[in-house]
């Protein structure tokens, strides 16, 4: 099975930062988690507030430990608030249920890990991410 490396995983939030810079964006935080939900790689971008990196490893974690993306927890947490709100009470809060968390996948659909972006909109961080994760030929599960 294919891992994700730390390569991939600085090339992944380069890119990212690089688009939120493109398109005049907050200053962004972006983590990379691997499948287990340990960290592989974070940048905090200069003017990101102090809480950023919290955040998206939240988004992150909730998504690689949930297999679904932050978006999706978002949906289950419109759908079944007690559902969602027990969940981050289990996970001592290290669940954040917004866009911007996003699963990275091979070829075969195999789990490698999340992104987890904070700064912006939380579509414009899901945005950034997928774009990340893309440029280096793996797909982005939203």
């Amino acid at each position: 099975m294919i891992q994700l490396t730390l390569k991939q995983a600085n090339l992944i939030i380069n890119t990212a930062i690089h688009i939120a810079r493109e398109l005049n964006l907050a200053p962004l935080t972006v983590v990379v988690l691997d499948a287990s939900g340990h960290l592989k790689a974070l940048q905090r971008e200069d003017g990101a507030s102090m809480i950023r990196q919290q955040i998206a490893t939240a988004k992150a974690w909730g998504a690689v430990s949930m297999g679904v993306s932050s978006r999706s927890l978002a949906s289950i947490a419109e759908q079944r608030p007690d559902f969602m709100n027990a969940l981050v009470g289990i996970a001592e809060g290290k669940i954040m249920p917004v866009p911007g968390g996003v699963l990275i996948r091979d070829s075969e659909n195999n789990l490698l890990g999340a992104v987890g972006i904070s700064g912006d909109v939380s579509d414009q961080d899901e945005r950034c991410a997928i774009a990340g994760i893309e440029a280096v030929g793996f797909f982005a599960s939203i």
